[in-house]
Parts: structure tokens; C-alpha cells; sequence
């Protein structure tokens, strides 16, 4: 950080907490619900190494993912202001369950020996989470150069600069392996969990529909026909990838990563222009879109076609556009993920089938509580041979990403016509979660919106209901997975960080196939030198706009001062021009011989700040509302520490 602590501008908190705000009391509850929810759950799963207790088999190439994704946001818990013991503990499982994969062949050199990076992109939550919330620890820097190396390097063999292709769908530490694994030697209709994805190539003679699956000849010449054209060349999916390179930059700013970036994701960039604006998925081992798939832009592994269309590559496209971002500083790039948006949106009908129009749509209607008659809007999320298909509602974190990103009005609008016709009201705070700690969008951006005033407490309320739920859960069920379930403990994590995200760094959860987490504002602890907000005090962002942030902290410990370090951006990116606070005149707690409770009377107070930082002290009992003006990425992002530093004596 370049800005030292001891001389950022401070700004004394004056104003005395009257009413004690709900929001306020309902998070604090919630991180000590959280860090006793942890422990219980390490305590009932895991070995003395952080491993996890697991005597089952591993299948094929996957799981490797199944095994970080119970733990991917613990330091994200961490760097909120979880408890000081958290991040050793996080530390701790990341290497039992990297040494628990090695020994099951499944890991080299601490990395996955090859797979595809939908799943890569989940198995790295967990690492990079790890990188941002303890950015001095010298082990996890050398690490995260070296995995970025496994790429940014064509000695490694993941990547041809001429081709500027990610020479296959499988890759890692092992290099580039060949094939889908043989998982898929043979595709069966007896494989009856992937019946709901169809055919993955719909263009074989003589295999028109999922029952010709049953004849064992036709599976074989599906089996072998995906190994051939399905796991060979680059797919859009691998775009995920960037974020392993981009995170080894924010520690150095090495050119060497920042390069690859912008190279890699602007050939991509180039082929969605040559293809009218829409990301294709698939490129053939000479570097030529649909080289493999009779010259078509769709038909990739993870791709428009088959297994999950909009779901993977738009993650993936949104992924690598907000990396290009980071790295330099300018949002062209994401109209990668824009189009593909649009072309859906643009493609989408009315109909009260959503349940069960799509291949995914029963999940959405469960969590959203959507009963089958109701209208609403579908898109579709896959292209073939026969065109567009397989009708979804449109998934909102990726237009409430774009909006977040630059705040145009362009991005607004379209995020606020998607409310007509979702089916349900975007106030109501739906009580479900799932593993990627994401889904409650529409509450929020109508709270930052003006729309919703109540969001925060039913959005910690529900948190708090999340964790309950889990740790029953987990009392019910105190043993390792049955059947050799390797997704049993991520449906356990009693680790919920959605809703803390949201409301105290105003933004959305990390992309979940391989995102990293940014942030309007994140905290320090500048009295102990720790990321996080300090022990007792609570802060809610009510808004965030494209000139800054509102934001309220409050200190709910009785006796001790608090000293909050507030940083704009995630990584420092943004500056913070000037920051507008309430102050309160001296003795307004008034006279004794009075009945009254008075109700403090404050003044704006306007100061310039010119930093990525600044200190607010907090008296006990006391809050402050702080405007602060921000200019975005206006700084180069960077992992960026809390130091301590030193008290100042009340005047």
C-alpha cells in the first residue's frame, strides 16, 4: 500500500449512538454466529491437518473442486472482520486438502493435474480468497506466481501464443490432457443424471434424441466422437483462467501477467466481433473458430451447446472482462459479457412454464417461489443446430455485474426492465441458499436503489436462518458422506458471506466459476493491523453510485474506541476525493437534570482526501454517516495489507 497508515486522513466519529440501529445489532450477532459455526463444522468433518474425513473413492478427473468448495469463503469471513484465528485455520485446510488430492493423485506441485475450468474456476475460490485476505504471506505469493505461470509460460504447454489458444479443455500442472477422461469413453443413456442436458453433439447420423443413447454403438460413437472434437482446442469456459494470471499480478504488477491477459481475452474479443458481437466457444487446435465443429461458432465443451449454454459461458465472459478490467483500468472490454446478455434477453417470451421449460428452471422456481402459473420471462441459454433453446429467467447477477462495474445508465436500464415480468417482487428477500452464496440480487440492488429500506434486516435475519439451518444440518448428520458424495460438505458450510458482502463493502459475492472478489469499500483494523472490520463495530453501505459511496459505521462496544481503516476498491483502485461526514455539536448528551433523551445536532463536514484510505475513530456508542466521492480505478489495484498503527489520544 502506498499510502502510510499514520498519515491517511482521519475523521473522528462525534455523533452518540441514540437508537441503536437493527442492522447493526443483527450483523455483529451474525459474525459471532459465523465463527462459532466454523469451528463446529471443522471439528465434525475435518482431520488434525485440516483434511477432510473422507474414505471413499475419487472417480475419473473430477472432485478436486468437491474437496476446496466446503472452505472457498472462510477468509472471505476473514477478511470482513471473521475471527483472528480464521485465516490459520483456512490456511490449514487449503493444505490437508491439497496434501489429501495429492495422495489421491489428483494434485501435483500443489495444483490440479487437468481438468476443465468451469470446475477449476470453484476449486480456485478457495486459494484466491486466501491471496487477497493475507497478501504478505510469501508461501501463497509464490504460489500464486507459479499457478499463474502454468499458463502465462508456453514452456508449460496450456498455451500457444501463436494460436493465442488454451490448447485444450483439460489442463493444469500435468499440461494439456487429451480427451474428456474416461468418464466419457462412452456416452449412455443410462447415465440417466445427464438426460436433462440432451445429446452434447446433435449433429452424429443416426442419433437424433437421448433414447438413441440406449444402443450401446451409438454411445460408443458419442463417446468417442466428444473425446475427438469436445476435448481438443480452446472453449470459451477457459477464459476463466484469467483470473489465476490476474491474481499473480496484483501482488507485482508484473508485465508478464498483465500481458497475457489483455492477449489472451482481446483474442476473444476479436473472435466475438467476427462473430457479430457474440462469443463463440469454441476454437480448433490451428487457432480458427469451429474448426472441430464443421465451421460452427457453437458446439464447444461447456459451450453455447451443451452441457449449461448461458450459464457457463457468461460466467466465464463476465470473468475475463472484469479481469481485463482490473488490469487495465478501462471497461471496453466488457461488452464480452454484454452481448451475449442482450442477444438472450432480446430472443426471450412470457410463458408460465419456468419450472419446467429448462433444463436447470425447477431450481429457480424453488428458490424464488414462483408458483407454475405465473408469468414470466424465459430466455434462452442454448444455441445448436436447430437454433435457440432451452428457456431459463434471465440469471441476474450478471447484468446487476455490469451495472456494479460502470454505473451507465445504459446498464440501469436494462437491469431495471428485467423486474417487469420476473415473476416475483424484487423487494422480497427469498429464504434459501445455495453453494455459490449468490441469489438474493434483486433485494439488494432495489435497497441501493432507494426501493427496498428494509433490506438489511431481513437479509441478516435470513443469513442468520441460513447458518441455523446448516448447523442442523450438520448435528444430523455428524459423519463422513454417504455413497462416496463428494459434494456432501459443501451443502454444510455454515459459512454465509452473501449478505455480509452486500451491505458492508457494497457489492456483489466473487463470481462462483472462478471470480475474484471486489469491493466498493473494504475495512482494516487499524488499531491491530488486520484486514476486517474491528470487533463491535457494524458498517451498511446504503448507497453506491458512479460518484461514490454512503456509508454508516457504527461502534457498538460499550468501553473500547474503535480506529476503521476504509479503503475504496477491493485492491485500492479507487481514489477517494473527498469525504462528507456528520458531526455533532459537544454536549449533546445533554443535561442530567433533563427527562430527555435528546436527539444530537449535527453539521456536514466536507474534507479532501486524495488516497485510496482513510481513518474514521469511533468512540464507543458512537456512528458516523460518511458520502464518500470516489473517482473509479483511478489507481492501480493491488493485494494490499492492513498494518497497525498508532492510537491517537482523545482531545
Amino acid at each position: 500500500m502506498d499510502d502510510p497508515q499514520d498519515d491517511l486522513t482521519r475523521v473522528e466519529a462525534t455523533v452518540p449512538v441514540r437508537e441503536t440501529p437493527l442492522w447493526a445489532v443483527l450483523e455483529r450477532r451474525l459474525f459471532a454466529v459465523l465463527d462459532s459455526a466454523w469451528r463446529e463444522f471443522e471439528t465434525t468433518y475435518c482431520g488434525p491437518d485440516g483434511r477432510l474425513t473422507y474414505g471413499g473413492r475419487m472417480h475419473h478427473r473430477d472432485g478436486v473442486d468437491d474437496f476446496y468448495e466446503p472452505f472457498f469463503n472462510w477468509p472471505v469471513l476473514y477478511r470482513l472482520g471473521g475471527a483472528d484465528d480464521l485465516l490459520a485455520s483456512a490456511k490449514r485446510h487449503w493444505a490437508g486438502v491439497t496434501a489429501q488430492l495429492t495422495e489421491f493423485g489428483f494434485v501435483r506441485d500443489e495444483y490440479e493435474v487437468g481438468y476443465d475450468w468451469f470446475h477449476q474456476g470453484e476449486s480456485l475460490n478457495f486459494f484466491y480468497a486466501l491471496c487477497a485476505a493475507d497478501p504478505v504471506d510469501d508461501a501463497f505469493r509464490e504460489r500464486a506466481l507459479r499457478f499463474a505461470r502454468l499458463y502465462s509460460d508456453p514452456a508449460r504447454g496450456n498455451y500457444d501464443p501463436a494460436a493465442r489458444i488454451i490448447v485444450a479443455p483439460h489442463t493444469g500442472s500435468g499440461g494439456p490432457r487429451p480427451g474428456l477422461g474416461t468418464e466419457w469413453s462412452e456416452y449412455s443413456a443410462h447415465q440417466a443424471v445427464m438426460k436433462p442436458y440432451g445429446l452434447p453433439l446433435d449433429d452424429l447420423p443416426g442419433i437424433t434424441g437421448w433414447d438413441d443413447l440406449y444402443a450401446e454403438e451409438n454411445a460408443q460413437r458419442m463417446g468417442d466422437a466428444m473425446q475427438e472434437r469436445l476435448g481438443r482446442g480452446d472453449t470459451a469456459i477457459n477464459l476463466a483462467a484469467t483470473s489465476l494470471v490476474t491474481n499473480a499480478w496484483l501482488y507485482d504488477h508484473d508485465p508478464e501477467f498483465a500481458d497475457w491477459v489483455v492477449e489472451y481475452v482481446g483474442a476473444w474479443r476479436e473472435r466475438a466481433a467476427a462473430n457479430g458481437g457474440l462469443i463463440p466457444d469454441n476454437v480448433g487446435p490451428s487457432g480458427a473458430v469451429g474448426e472441430l465443429h464443421d465451421g460452427h461458432w457453437y458446439g464447444g465443451h461447456y459451450g453455447w451447446a451443451w452441457p449449461h449454454g448461458l450459464h457457463s459461458v457468461e460466467a466465464a465472459a463476465m470473468i475475463a472482462a472484469v479481469n481485463e478490467t482490473l488490469v487495465t483500468g478501462g471497461t471496453a472490454g466488457l461488452d464480452l459479457a454484454r452481448v451475449p446478455l442482450d442477444t438472450v434477453i432480446a430472443r426471450g417470451e412470457v410463458r408460465t412454464d419456468a419450472a419446467s421449460a429448462g433444463s436447470m428452471g425447477w431450481g429457480w422456481a424453488q428458490k424464488m417461489d414462483v408458483a407454475p402459473d405465473v408469468p414470466v420471462r424465459l430466455v434462452p441459454y442454448r444455441h445448436g443446430s436447430n437454433g435457440w433453446f432451452d428457456l431459463h429467467p434471465v440469471p441476474l447477477v450478471y447484468p446487476v455485474w455490469l451495472w456494479w462495474l460502470t454505473s451507465e445508465l445504459a446498464d440501469r436500464e436494462r437491469l431495471e426492465s428485467l423486474e417487469q415480468d420476473a415473476g416475483f417482487d424484487w423487494r422480497d428477500t427469498k429464504w434459501f441458499q445455495d453453494k455459490e452464496e449468490q441469489g438474493h440480487e434483486a433485494p439488494w440492488v432495489s435497497f441501493l436503489l432507494g426501493r427496498n429500506p428494509g433490506y438489511p434486516e431481513a437479509a441478516l435475519e435470513l443469513a442468520l436462518g441460513q447458518v441455523a439451518r446448516r448447523l442442523a444440518l450438520m448435528r444430523a448428520t455428524p459423519y463422513g458422506p454417504p455413497d462416496d458424495d463428494i459434494h456432501w460438505w459443501q451443502r454444510l458450510n455454515p459459512v454465509v458471506t452473501e449478505v455480509l458482502t452486500q451491505l458492508t463493502t457494497g457489492a456483489p459475492p466473487a463470481l462462483y466459476n472462478g471470480g475474484l472478489a471486489l469491493a466498493r469499500v473494504t475495512f482494516g483494523d487499524a488499531l491491530r493491523g488486520r484486514p476486517g472490520l474491528p470487533d463491535g463495530v457494524a458498517a451498511l453501505v446504503r448507497e453506491a453510485d458512479a460518484d461514490g459511496v454512503r456509508l454508516e459505521l457504527v461502534n457498538l462496544d460499550l468501553d473500547s474506541r474503535r480506529e476503521v481503516v476504509v479503503q475504496a476498491g477491493a485492491f485500492g483502485e479507487d481514489r477517494i476525493d473527498r469525504v462528507v461526514f456528520d458531526e455533532a455539536e459537544d454536549g449533546c448528551a445533554g443535561d442530567s437534570r433533563s427527562y430527555l433523551i435528546p436527539d444530537p445536532e449535527t453539521q456536514q463536514v466536507s474534507t479532501p482526501v486524495g488516497s485510496s484510505r482513510l481513518v474514521v475513530a469511533l468512540r464507543p456508542l458512537h456512528r458516523v454517516t460518511l458520502r464518500l466521492e470516489i473517482t473509479r480505478r483511478a489507481q492501480t489495484p493491488a493485494h494490499t495489507s492492513f498494518t497497525r498503527i498508532t492510537p491517537r489520544r482523545e482531545s
